[in-house]
């Protein structure tokens, strides 16, 4: 994989030429800035920016006076080749709050290994229905510690709208959910991105969590997708380095609380 060309292509296709992630959201360009604006229960904030030293303090200060206005706690989503270098050094000082670093990891779906089956006992299923969402919810508390009131809201909604833009499926040991995880997918591009992949303490390491990165990447390759985009934590880098993941630049979320 060129390095160079697939991030140069992710930024134009999946930042700044975003499209909204649900039926409840809108992209707006206004100067150097690419922001996605949504409900309280969807995801608001900056997805791409093209800034310098003598714009980028304005741009920030400009973002935080609109979100605020609108009420809303914002992301600004910076990765590490972003401009100027001292970006994340002038969120902070804006009174942005930095998240744990990511890592951008990009596979292309014809060279990845497809293989993996789910452990015995365990059986993976399509979320298409509220039941389904539910089961997808719960997963996500008890895996992530947080509240999953936005994901509920937000894959009900994408559910609702019908286009498919989403994959969600969830893992059952008998009738218990213990995994689950989510794909979207971007008409119009060639990226589809894996989020949300989560495995219950108790349940990890055994394989659930490569099975369903495996799984939504069949789906992708079904639906003509070329790319599949993960933003990884260290514990799910190297299981995505072994199905042929490579890791391209850092994301790291910066968060403004009004």
């Amino acid at each position: 994989m060129d390095h160079a060309a697939v991030l140069s292509l992710f930024d134009r296709d999946m930042r700044e030429g975003a499209r909204p992630d649900g039926p409840e959201s809108r992209i707006e360009r206004v100067g150097g800035v690419v922001r996605q604006v949504s409900s309280a229960h969807g995801w608001n904030g900056v997805v791409w920016s093209d800034l310098d030293a003598a714009s980028a303090d304005r741009a920030i200060a400009e973002q935080i006076a609109h979100f605020s206005g609108l009420g809303r706690e914002f992301e600004w989503k910076l990765y590490g080749h972003d401009l100027p270098v001292d970006l994340g050094q002038r969120l902070r000082a804006g009174g942005f709050t930095a998240q744990p670093e990511e890592t951008l990891m990009i596979g292309e779906v014809a060279g990845l290994n497809l293989d993996a089956e789910p452990p015995e006992g365990i059986r993976v299923l399509p979320v298409t229905d509220r039941a389904g969402v539910d089961l997808v919810a719960q997963v996500h508390e008890k895996a992530f510690g947080t509240d999953s009131s936005r994901l509920r809201h937000q894959l009900l909604a994408q559910l609702a709208a019908g286009t498919d833009t989403v994959v969600a499926v969830v893992a059952l040991a008998g009738e218990t959910p213990v995994s689950a995880a989510r794909m979207e997918l971007v008409p119009g591009t060639r990226f589809a991105g894996l989020w949300g992949g989560g495995t219950v303490e108790g349940w990890r390491g055994r394989g659930i969590y490569r099975a369903l990165v495996a799984h939504r990447a069949r789906a992708a390759v079904d639906r003509g997708y070329r790319y599949l985009q993960v933003d990884a934590m260290s514990a799910s880098r190297p299981i995505l380095e072994r199905l042929g993941f490579e890791p391209l630049t850092t994301t790291t979320p910066y968060v403004y609380t009004p």
